[in-house]
C-alpha cells in the first residue's frame, strides 16, 4: 500500500472497529487482531470511513464494537495514511494504542437485512 498525504486538516479522532468485546478495563497496550500483527500496523478508519470499512470487512459481523481513539495522542510518524481502494487514504498506526489513548467505545447491532452505512447513519455525532 502506497503512502498518500493525510487529509487536511487533520481528524481529531481515529476509530478502531473490534469484533470483539474489547477487555476491561482497556490496558495499556491493546491486544493486536491476527490481522494488525501480520499487517506490522492497526488498521484503523477516519470517521468517514467507518461505515465503508464496516460494510467491506464486517459485513457478515452481527455486531462489533468501535474504539474511539485520540490521533494527536500519536506521534505523526507512526500514523501513515496508506492508499486502499475506494478511500482517500487510510490511516495506519505503526505502533499500538492503549487506555490513554481511547476516548470513548461503543457497542453497535446491525439488524438482519441492513447495511452497516445504514445502522451508522444516525452516529454522525458520535463520530466526528
Amino acid at each position: 500500500m502506497p503512502p498518500v498525504a493525510p487529509p487536511s486538516p487533520l481528524p481529531e479522532f481515529v476509530y478502531k472497529i473490534a469484533p470483539e468485546t474489547p477487555p476491561s478495563p482497556i490496558p495499556d497496550a491493546y491486544p493486536l487482531s491476527d490481522l494488525d500483527r501480520q499487517d506490522g500496523f492497526v488498521h484503523l478508519s477516519a470517521s468517514w470511513q467507518v461505515p465503508i470499512t464496516a460494510d467491506l470487512f464486517f459485513k457478515d459481523t452481527p455486531s462489533f464494537w468501535i474504539i474511539k481513539l485520540r490521533l494527536s495522542n500519536f506521534p505523526s510518524d507512526a500514523v501513515k495514511w496508506d492508499e486502499v481502494e475506494g478511500t482517500n487514504g487510510c490511516p495506519h498506526l505503526y505502533g499500538n494504542f492503549g487506555h490513554q489513548d481511547v476516548v470513548s467505545i461503543k457497542a453497535f447491532h446491525r439488524p438482519e437485512g441492513q447495511s452497516w452505512s445504514h445502522v451508522l447513519q444516525g452516529q454522525a455525532a458520535w463520530l466526528e
